[in-house]
């Protein structure tokens, strides 16, 4: 299973939110690159860049950060928030990122996400598929939407999507253990037509390495890590150790 540690930016800073909420927002670190930097030397490959200003305003904002860490780091970086046009996406591509997750795009403009499938792939594109007691939540989780994420998540498997990261909400920030229900629910329910699962990336909530245990015995293909590093809950040294 791999592990991806998350970077969720406000004002170019590295920050957290609780359960998504802005009001929340606590700075762990003025520089983003210093943390990359600080997973990169643990070993970490690979890192989950989250512009939440853009996802706040629908449209890419923090490319600068993902420009330098891209630029200074070997991490393989996938990146997402307020990614909504063709120009949003060429300016993730060209900053650097090698996949990029679309969330409220899949909901808000099914023809435009499928054309991003159809140029780059499955394996360059993720579906987003967040989500609140099941439902699909969009625009920064401002927005709960009236579609259920299993349904959600088989729509785009027929069209060629790979690898998804779900998020249930409520868990988010929390530190009391990832959504494990929702997470084999999803593993069972989501198979293409050869009987392979979805690539599953879970997200939210995971807040100890027994966590991390579960969620790869259960067939997760990665796990998002965010809190849980910067709180002290799971040190690098513990990754190297179990990893």
């Amino acid at each position: 299973m791999r592990i991806i540690p998350a970077i969720d930016i406000i004002d170019g800073k590295c920050v957290r939110l609780t359960k998504g909420d802005y009001s929340t927002k606590k700075i762990y670190n003025e520089s983003p690159l210093e943390v990359a930097k600080q997973f990169e030397a643990a070993g970490i490959e690979y890192l989950h860049l989250v512009d939440l200003d853009g996802a706040k305003a629908e449209q890419i904002v923090n490319f600068k950060v993902l420009e330098q860490i891209a630029s200074k780091t070997n991490l393989k970086i996938d990146f997402g928030g307020g990614i909504r046009s063709n120009e949003d996406l060429h300016i993730a591509f060209n900053s650097g990122a090698k996949q990029i997750t679309g969330g409220s795009i899949a909901v808000n403009n099914t023809k435009m996400f499928e054309g991003w499938l159809e140029k780059y792939g499955g394996t360059k594109i993720i579906l987003g598929a967040d989500c609140m007691n099941e439902k699909i939540a969009i625009s920064g989780w401002q927005e709960e939407s009236a579609l259920e994420v299993i349904p959600f998540i088989q729509n785009y498997q027929k069209k060629s999507i790979q690898y998804v990261i779900c998020t249930d909400i409520s868990k988010d920030g929390m530190l009391e253990g990832p959504s494990l229900d929702l997470y084999k629910k999803i593993i069972d329910s989501c198979s293409n037509s050869n009987g392979q699962s979805v690539k599953l990336i879970a997200s939210g909530g995971v807040s100890c390495i027994e966590d991390l245990n579960l969620l790869e015995d259960m067939g997760c293909e990665a796990v998002i890590i965010g809190k849980a590093f910067y709180e002290g809950k799971i040190s690098l040294k513990d990754l190297e150790t179990h990893f």
